[in-house]
């Protein structure tokens, strides 16, 4: 059984990944220091969005997922559609997130952007040889590594925090206040994970009780690294457009060691978070072909433990982003906002089908977060181009496969997050 400070560290690690190793410098260069209102509004809307996905748990614990919910509410398409943007978002940001390791090791050795590439291709690949091969690591190892983070990352802020001057604050918004908005949108990859809790309600001995303070205990926490992190990242990395904004945080207290510690510490948890992720994706498209909202061949192996058609699809479509980020048609922010359109796709519709679902209060929470995230969804701008091509995929191939005559056989409940 699952207690309070069990759940809310299980929480806090599913939050806390590698896209806090980047994001945070990625935000200050969009919109300098006025990104702490970006950090500000992240944790105003993030509290909505736990409080409903803890109410979802302890009305509705199901195995599977948000994809059960949105099912609940509006269907099978839909359910399908939710589940073919989780694995959009996993093939756009998992070379994004192979990247991460690979800048931290460029920022190290005084690599350039191909250094970077590089390395983020042998943590891409070696990770798919891992998946093939059945070697991956265990939920408890990747609770450890986060733990590490959320360790470094307190340790950066409080030793930063002091270091902090006046000239960094000013001009407050030098790219105008609409850049706050983008940077909230960015922002948005740190608080996708309070979904991935709800389906574990029925671990705790008294949900209704301990599942809303876990939550509670999670956000707290959550909310002051968070916010600590927003004022030093500004504090020290300011005007100097950092995409290692960890490892600057570690070189203010320890200088050349702590940056090398770091480095060390990226690498490992990007291929860990990758290993785990790709591992869930491939089992999640086979799960989706079988349902009829992929292409049917993706799901000729699905009885392996981890499908190798997906991880197919991924070998081809990984390098070729990681390509494009080296030669500059691709951006980390770029690859950063595209994914997160993907997630905030599935948050607003999962949020939404809260409202249909929950009743009370509850909805009336739930329909506030859904207009709180559909409005940060605006700020994704084209990007929002993304999931809509994975809506139109799933969508027509659901379509073609109710007209064949041999659509493969598959249910959307047993969709989980990517």
């Amino acid at each position: 059984m699952l207690t309070v400070s069990r759940g809310a560290a299980l929480y806090v690690g599913a939050l806390i990944g590698p896209g806090l190793l980047l994001v945070p410098g990625l935000a200050v260069q969009v919109a300098g220091p006025a990104s702490v209102l970006a950090w500000a509004a992240l944790l105003l809307l993030s509290a909505p969005i736990a409080a409903t996905f803890g109410r979802l748990g302890v009305r509705h614990p199901v195995p599977d997922g948000v994809t059960a919910y949105v099912q609940e509410a509006f269907g099978r398409t839909a359910a399908s559609v939710t589940g073919t943007w989780f694995v959009a978002a996993v093939v756009v940001g998992g070379p994004a997130v192979a990247l991460i390791g690979g800048l931290y090791v460029a920022d190290l050795t005084g690599g350039g952007r191909w250094t970077a590439v590089v390395v983020g291709l042998v943590i891409f690949v070696g990770v798919l040889a891992a998946n093939v091969v059945g070697l991956r690591l265990s939920s408890g190892l990747q609770l450890a590594l986060s733990t590490v983070l959320v360790s470094v990352v307190a340790l950066a802020v409080a030793v930063s925090l002091p270091t902090g001057g006046q000239q960094r604050w000013t001009p407050f918004a030098p790219h105008g206040w609409w850049a706050v908005g983008t940077a909230v949108n960015l922002l948005m990859w740190l608080v996708i994970g309070w979904e991935a809790m709800a389906q574990l309600a029925g671990e705790f001995a008294h949900p209704a009780r301990d599942l809303p303070r876990a939550v509670g205990l999670a956000f707290v926490v959550i909310a002051v690294l968070y916010a600590g992190l927003g004022v030093a990242t500004v504090v020290v990395t300011s005007g100097r457009g950092s995409a290692v904004p960890l490892a600057d945080l570690m070189a203010v207290a320890f200088g050349g060691p702590g940056r090398q510690a770091t480095t060390v510490l990226a690498v490992v948890l990007t291929a860990g978070t990758m290993n785990v992720y790709t591992a869930s994706s491939a089992r999640l498209a086979a799960s989706l072909a079988a349902a009829g909202a992929l292409p049917a061949w993706l799901a000729a192996d699905r009885h392996r433990d981890v499908p190798r058609r997906p991880l197919a699809v991924l070998a081809v479509t990984g390098p070729l982003l990681l390509l494009g980020l080296g030669v500059g048609l691709v951006t980390p922010s770029a690859a950063v906002r595209a994914t997160s359109a993907c997630f905030v796709a599935v948050y607003v519709l999962s949020l939404a089908s809260a409202t249909r679902i929950l009743t009370g209060r509850s909805r009336a929470v739930a329909a506030l977060a859904t207009a709180l995230v559909t409005v940060v969804a605006a700020f994704s701008t084209w990007y929002l181009l993304v999931p809509l091509a994975a809506a139109v995929l799933a969508v027509a191939v659901a379509r073609r496969g109710r007209r064949g005559p041999d659509r493969p056989a598959g249910r959307v409940g047993a969709l989980r997050r990517a």
